[in-house]
């Protein structure tokens, strides 16, 4: 019997050690390029370039099968950033996806919300705060208005309020920066 375990516990640990191993050697790396991609992408994980965020629509850039003009939020100067990677010739941004907004914040009317939290499951970057039944908050910060919580608000207790650009709010264009 202890013959038994102990043989198993000997074959258990030499699976084990060969696993570990083949994890550290044969690990796959994530594309450069994809990395390189989303870092240019504004990370509001809208879905407007009909991709469920930033990342997945970066790996489509990358594997050719999504163009790089098809994020609103990004402009023309995320579309010229990309083009200028990726060493192809830039593109205007395509407005099926939707248009350039300014930059927004919502803002939730505490006497009409209902504390349904659909807000909440709607966003992509956790930018409400609350529970059910009681009003949810808005960490401005963290919003990208993406819109995202609007169209599931059943008392339309949502709005979305455009950041005047102010020198604690301005944030400089892709082109901006690359030229600095």
């Amino acid at each position: 019997m202890i013959n038994a375990i102990s043989t198993l516990s000997v074959l258990a640990l030499l699976f084990g050690l060969g696993l570990g191993y083949a994890a550290i050697r044969f690990k796959v790396k994530g594309n450069p390029l994809v990395d390189q991609i989303d870092a240019i992408l504004p990370q509001t994980q809208c879905g407007q370039c009909d991709f469920p965020g930033c990342k997945p629509y970066a790996e489509a850039i990358a594997k050719g099968e999504a163009e790089i003009n098809q994020c609103p939020p990004g402009g023309q100067d995320g579309v010229d950033a990309l083009a200028d990677l990726l060493g192809v010739e830039t593109l205007p941004l395509d407005q099926e996806h939707g248009e350039i907004k300014p930059k927004r914040v919502a803002v939730v009317d505490e006497k009409v919300c209902i504390g349904c939290t659909l807000c909440i499951q709607a966003c992509p970057v956790d930018a409400f705060v609350g529970s059910s039944k009681v009003m949810t908050q808005v960490i401005a910060d963290e919003c990208t208005g993406c819109d995202l919580c609007l169209p599931v608000c059943p008392v339309d207790c949502i709005d979305m309020i455009e950041i005047k650009p102010t020198i604690k709010t301005y944030v400089p264009t892709l082109k901006e920066l690359v030229h600095a």
